[in-house]
């Protein structure tokens, strides 16, 4: 059962910019800390940025910070993702996840999205 559903993936060229989307499916999420994660050809999933249900605190990976921008929207249930500045490593399928706790680990979310597919050309 899908909860939430990720948009906004493509094809693009190294140092354009993406601005990804999740909305949820069904139930609301605006009471729970979001965050997005990707994972590679032939890698483990890793966190990306994350974000408080207030949207005032945002975290991001090392690799990512001063490019990446994770945002809340206005009703808080939908959570952005904009790429600027867009390397080939950063091809990948994003996705977006849920959690009532806080954390940076796969297993700290409780809810997935199926993922959208990023591919940065160099």
């Amino acid at each position: 059962q899908v909860q939430l559903v990720e948009s906004g993936g493509g094809l693009v060229q190294a140092g354009d910019s993406l601005r990804l989307s999740c909305a949820p499916s069904e139930r609301t999420f605006g009471d729970y800390h979001m965050a997005w994660f990707r994972q590679a050809p032939g890698k483990e999933r890793e966190f990306v940025a994350r974000i408080s249900w207030s949207g005032i605190t945002t975290y991001y990976t090392d690799s990512v910070k001063g490019r990446f921008t994770i945002s809340r929207g206005n009703a808080k249930n939908t959570v952005y993702l904009q790429m600027n500045s867009l390397k080939a490593e950063a091809t990948a399928v994003y996705y977006c996840a849920a959690t009532a706790r806080v954390g940076t680990r796969i297993h700290d979310y409780d809810y997935w999205g199926q993922g959208t597919q990023v591919t940065v050309s160099s």
